[in-house]
């Protein structure tokens, strides 16, 4: 009998139908018998998931009670603190539909076995089932398409109301600005005029004149009447840039303060760390070297040279891209290019290429010299065939020239800029780094984070329920940050319904099944484990940690 949680609102929580089952991840023949009966099939050899266990898919930095950077899977029912108080309220963002390829096997109490083969994403290609920490894994899953919510309309109008208001300075400002050039020019000319009809005056040695004395006089005036409107139009401006602050106050909660608890970070020594060399990693990432090593030398940190070594090649030779220098890349490419071929990259293929378009675009006397150049592109001809095929070509049109023939596009400035994006993903890829820094990618999070946690604040403290952060590292509802932001995989227990961390790991029972490290503690009785999907006895200490 299939059981699932219900919240106070009625709202279904846990695992779905398809969701009560097991899967084994091993060698081993496909199951046989039926599916309905009980123990129908041989045991196979391998790994039994429990399908509520194994969330296939890459998941977003901050996902419900999760450790940070380790988000969890489903939600709890049940637990103490602000998420138990707070099942009925309505969250501020709209859920996106779970797009999610659950494992299959065993079901839980019916002892159904199911084809391995379900674990598969909805494309049918095998999901990622971990990956660095510091490597962006692509997911499987096709977005979903998010809905609109009335708070996100809301925000819209909040952030509309603020910039109508910005605006009206940047319109202010630039009237101003015509404004005050143009009365400066007018005074300019005026006193230029008068400075002339002095020097023509004391040329011919004659005293001033009443005329030119009262000229004098009321150029001096002007000059004061002008400076005192151009201060009092300054001074309207200041109203206006203060409109603007109001504006932002009006629309938006300066406090934030109260959505990060310091318990989160061992001390503020460590906080402070951790800050500094995300800063320096991300100047590093951008190729700002000069100001990374300015941080370095004001800060307390003790960076080694094989930390900064990746990030100087890489920009060097990015550097060189930027000025159309193919060298440094190639070099490189050839050096890695065992590597790039265990990672399916084109980057060396694209790289030749484009030093061949350069050789094209030399016109007829690069004839010659592009004809050589080609036997570069035979190592990649079984899988580049049609680009080989297409710029060989090209070479029919080269004494007419390529502009004006069917190949322009190889011409096109844009394959700079796609060699420059390949060489940083790959490059990044190979050496265990980041496409974005971690601090941009924190930073585009918790952009996206702070406002749901803002209306969970207000909401906890109406309520008087506790602090936001209920735990040290872990969140009182579900974000859904985007799936940019996915990046792993994650593993929840089956039995205690909690995401696995490191210091309550996923143990792989000799039965095969898996559950996490305090279930297995739980299910000690008498120095004895008995597996809650199989009848299977064994010793607890003959379970093996797995790492995803």
């Amino acid at each position: 009998m299939r059981t699932a949680a219900r919240t106070p609102a009625g709202q279904r929580v846990g695992r779905s139908d398809s969701f009560h089952q097991t899967c084994r991840v091993g060698a081993g023949p496909a199951a046989s018998g039926s599916r309905g009966s009980p123990g129908a099939a041989p045991r196979r050899s391998g790994v039994r998931f429990p399908a509520a266990a194994l969330t296939l898919r890459a998941t977003p930095l901050v996902r419900g009670r999760g450790s940070l950077g380790h988000p969890s899977a489903e939600p709890r029912v049940g637990e103490s603190g602000a998420s138990e108080q707070l099942s009925q309220v309505p969250v501020p963002l709209t859920a996106a539909p779970e797009t999610t390829a659950r494992a299959a096997g065993t079901d839980v109490g019916q002892g159904r076995e199911l084809d391995p083969h379900i674990l598969r994403g909805p494309s049918g290609s095998r999901p990622y089932l971990g990956s660095s920490s510091n490597s962006h894994v692509p997911s499987y899953c096709d977005p979903a398409e998010p809905e609109v919510g009335p708070d996100t309309v809301a925000a819209m109008e909040q952030c509309a109301s603020v910039e109508r208001e910005v605006d009206k300075v940047l319109q202010k400002f630039l009237t101003y600005g015509q404004h005050c050039e143009q009365s400066l020019e007018e005074l300019l000319h005026y006193v230029g005029q008068l400075r002339a009809e002095l020097a023509s005056a004391a040329l011919q040695g004659t005293s001033l004149s009443a005329t030119l004395s009262l000229v004098m006089s009321q150029c001096c005036r002007k000059i004061k009447d002008t400076v005192q409107k151009l201060a009092s139009d300054h001074k309207d401006i200041h109203s206006s840039v203060s409109r603007v602050g109001k504006a932002i106050d009006r629309n938006f909660d300066s406090e934030i303060c109260g959505v990060v608890s310091d318990a989160v970070w061992d001390s503020r020594e460590k906080q402070q760390q951790i800050l500094q060399m995300a800063i320096l990693e991300h100047l590093y990432q951008q190729g700002m070297l000069s100001v990374a090593e300015e941080l370095c030398q004001e800060s307390t940190l003790n960076v080694d040279l094989d930390f900064k070594q990746p990030f100087l090649e890489l920009n060097r030779i990015l550097e060189a891209l930027h000025e159309q220098d193919l060298g440094p890349a190639l070099e490189w490419a050839v050096s890695h290019r065992q590597r790039l071929l265990e990672l399916n990259s084109s980057l060396e293929f694209k790289l030749h290429r484009l030093h061949f378009i350069r050789l094209l675009a030399g016109g007829p006397e690069k004839q010659l010299e592009a004809l050589s150049y080609a036997r570069h592109f035979q190592p990649f001809a079984r899988l580049h065939q049609r680009e080989i095929q297409v710029m060989m070509g090209s070479l029919v049109y080269l004494r007419l020239g390529l502009e004006k023939s069917p190949y322009c596009h190889l011409l096109d400035n844009s394959h700079w800029a796609e060699i420059c994006e390949t060489f940083t993903r790959d490059a990044c890829s190979l050496l265990g780094l980041s496409v974005e820094s971690p601090l941009s990618v924190s930073f585009a999070s918790g952009c996206v984070a702070l406002p749901v946690l803002m209306n969970i604040k207000a909401v906890i403290e109406q309520r008087q329920c506790t602090g936001v952060w209920s735990h040290k590292d872990e969140l009182p509802i579900e974000i859904e940050l985007g799936m940019k932001c996915w990046y792993h995989s994650v593993f929840a227990c089956p039995i205690l319904r909690q995401q696995t961390s490191d210091s309550n790991p996923p143990i792989k029972l000799i039965c095969g099944h898996v559950i996490s490290r305090d279930a297995l503690n739980k299910l000690i009785n008498g120095g004895k484990l008995k597996c809650p999907y199989c009848p299977m006895e064994q010793n607890p200490a003959d379970g093996k940690r797995i790492i995803f």
